[in-house]
């Protein structure tokens, strides 16, 4: 049996290193890349976001901040209103956490082993191997969605993917399979094997160059592989936005909770369990202490949603002028103008598009 399964490993990383050699076309702007900061980067905006989105992001971060001493020495609101519209702002947040530990343990140096690299804050075990093996050529294999997906599929594993148990069995296998020789070569194969012909969906079996050998185009179980034990339940929020204005200012204030959106701006914030009418946001403490002050109220018409990884939030934005700077614990005043400087959250955006804000 070990003699077979060396054979399968043998023939699954022989042929996917073949297809890399002659028919891997696929074209990335950091493929090929050595710059450990740019791999890095590139890593990081592709966590939970498309390449299509992600590219664009990254070619502005790379001309606004070509180095890490640039991004560690940004301003951090600048840093927040560039990553504006990729989501997840741990990501952001992170960056600049590690762009300055890059600079001030390392002397502007990014870390050339594995080992320092892992323990950077915002990298885990996929980012430090691609990291690692892209940039310095050392023998860590990636696992990541496109891998697991690949692996299960080939080898039959029915273990799921979201357990411990799952993460150390599909590890160890991308160890075993991978070319110590070229990890670099290799990771990058794998990844994009994942992405053009074992897709998630319609994946190219009949052509797949690993097809003879493959568990699931053999028992027809394609479409149930890998396996997930885990199924997310979304949690549903209403937020009612009061956007308060005095002339030519506006209240906002910074989210600093630890929830969804930290460091990004928003405007007074009514939040509430379910759905509510106008008449019972129009009785709240909040819109009811503005009220008070109030020249012109024009309520909401519009819904916006935004779907996020554990959560659905449903939006509506109330507009408020009033004659009177009216201060808000948490909040501060500013100027119309300064709103395009400040980041806001992908649903705050639309809306203010939309209203010509």
């Amino acid at each position: 049996m070990k003699g077979k399964n060396n054979q399968l490993y043998h023939f699954f990383t022989a042929q996917l290193m073949k297809w890399n050699e002659y028919d891997n076309n696929r074209e990335m702007p950091w493929k090929f890349e050595k710059d450990p900061y740019k791999i890095w980067l590139s890593e990081i905006i592709l966590q939970q976001t498309r390449v299509e989105q992600g590219l664009a992001y990254y070619n502005r971060f790379i001309i606004k901040y070509p180095t890490i001493k640039k991004l560690a020495t940004a301003d951090e609101a600048a840093v927040f209103k560039l990553w504006e519209g990729l989501g997840y702002y741990s990501r952001c947040r992170n960056l600049l956490s590690t762009a300055k530990t890059i600079v001030e343990k390392y002397d502007g140096v990014f870390p050339s082993n594995y080992e320092d690299i892992v323990k950077l804050k915002g990298i885990g075990p996929y980012t430090a191997a691609a990291i690692a093996s892209f940039a310095f050529n050392l023998p860590f294999a990636v696992v990541d969605g496109n891998v697991t997906r690949i692996l299960a599929r080939f080898f039959g594993m029915e273990t799921p993917i979201d357990t411990g148990q799952g993460k150390k069995a599909f590890s160890e296998l991308a160890d075993t399979l991978l070319d110590s020789k070229y990890p670099a070569k290799f990771n990058q194969a794998i990844m994009d094997f994942g992405a053009t012909i074992c897709k998630p969906k319609s994946p190219l079996c009949t052509t797949c160059p690993l097809a003879k050998n493959c568990f699931s185009i053999k028992n027809e179980m394609t479409a149930f592989l890998p396996v997930k034990s885990k199924k997310i339940v979304k949690k549903e929020r209403w937020f009612y936005y009061l956007i308060v204005q005095y002339k030519n200012y506006v209240l906002i204030r910074k989210r600093n909770e630890k929830d969804i959106w930290r460091d990004l701006h928003e405007f007074v914030l009514i939040e509430t369990l379910k759905k509510e009418s106008q008449q019972k946001i129009n009785n709240s403490t909040e819109a009811k202490y503005f009220s008070q002050k109030a020249m012109m109220v024009k309520p909401f018409n519009s819904l916006f949603k935004q779907q996020l990884t554990h959560q659905v939030i449903n939006a509506s934005f109330i507009e408020m002028k009033i004659t009177e700077k009216l201060p808000l614990t948490g909040y501060f005043w500013v100027n119309k103008k300064e709103i395009k400087n400040c980041a806001f959250p992908k649903l705050t955006n639309d809306f203010l598009k939309e209203n010509n804000f």
